[in-house]
Order: structure tokens, then C-alpha cells, then sequence
């Protein structure tokens, strides 16, 4: 029986944003991103997590990058006019975006933060980022991706 969709896909499909949807086994406890990206065949600069932080001024962000490369937290500071930025606890997770650590999708939060993507996305004919639940993930372009999320590009991956 397949699952139902999640949050992103609803979302995506209410926009008529076109995307592919991808599975991947998560039996084996595997769930980063370079792990997700060997099990998918894919080459990870494809692939992207999506990182939720809170900036000095207490407004959280959302960063899309690389899963093979970590976020710079001055870059990304810089990107979105912070002084400076850190990680949010994994418990705020799903009470700030309605996701879960290691399934967590730009599309689809519960509220609409400001989002940066890594610019390297824009090299990229199409990019894959979580569906919004571990085992599933999103296939789309970053045109599609900026659509639905408003994105601004940047480089904040190192």
C-alpha cells in the first residue's frame, strides 16, 4: 500500500510544481545525506539537507546544502542579515517545521522561514532534497525549488 504524501508533495502538487519522487531503505540506520545518495546511485553534490537554524535576532532559517559539505555558519549569517547564526536543538525540530531530524524538507513547514540554497544548486540541472519523511526524498529544479519556497541563492556550503 503506498504511503501517503507528505506535506512537500501536497504542496508541490497544489502548485502544479512537477517532481519526481525518490525511496530509499532506511532499515539499515543509514540516513545521511552521502549515505542516502550511495543507496539512490546518485552523486551527492546532487543531493541536499536541509538545515534549520536561529539567528542572533532569534528568527529561525532554513539553509539547503550539499550533503557531503557542512554549512558555514558566516556565510550563511551573512546571507540573511544575521549577525551570526547557529543550529536549532534537534528537539525544536518538529515543533518549529512539522518534520522530523533526518526528514526534514524545505517544502511544506509549518511556517514559511526564509530560505537560502546553496549556490551550487544552481550548477545542477535538478536537485534531490528530503520529501519531508525519512526514506522519501524530492527530485525537482532549483527554478522549481525557488518557486516553491521563495529561496534566495548563496554560497554557504564548505
Amino acid at each position: 500500500m503506498p504511503q501517503a504524501k507528505t506535506n512537500a508533495q501536497r504542496m508541490l502538487e497544489k502548485e502544479k510544481i512537477p517532481y519526481l519522487p525518490h525511496t530509499y531503505e532506511t532499515e539499515d540506520g543509514h540516513i545521511d545525506g552521502v549515505s542516502v545518495a550511495h543507496k539512490m546511485g546518485i552523486d551527492p553534490a546532487v543531493v541536499f539537507k536541509t538545515l534549520v537554524t536561529r539567528g542572533h535576532s532569534k528568527g529561525i532559517y532554513v539553509f539547503v546544502v550539499p550533503v557531503a559539505l557542512e554549512l558555514d555558519l558566516k556565510a550563511a549569517a551573512k546571507a540573511v542579515g544575521e549577525k551570526s547564526i547557529e543550529m536549532i536543538a534537534v528537539r525544536e525540530i518538529t515543533p518549529l517545521t512539522g518534520y522530523v531530524r533526518g526528514g526534514c524538507s524545505p517544502i511544506g513547514m509549518k511556517k514559511r522561514y526564509p530560505t537560502v540554497v546553496d549556490q551550487s544548486a544552481l550548477q545542477q540541472e535538478r536537485i534531490i532534497f528530503s520529501a519531508g519523511r525519512i526514506g522519501d526524498q524530492i527530485e525537482l529544479t532549483p527554478a522549481d525549488l525557488q518557486k516553491a519556497t521563495g529561496c534566495q541563492f548563496a554560497a554557504i556550503a564548505q
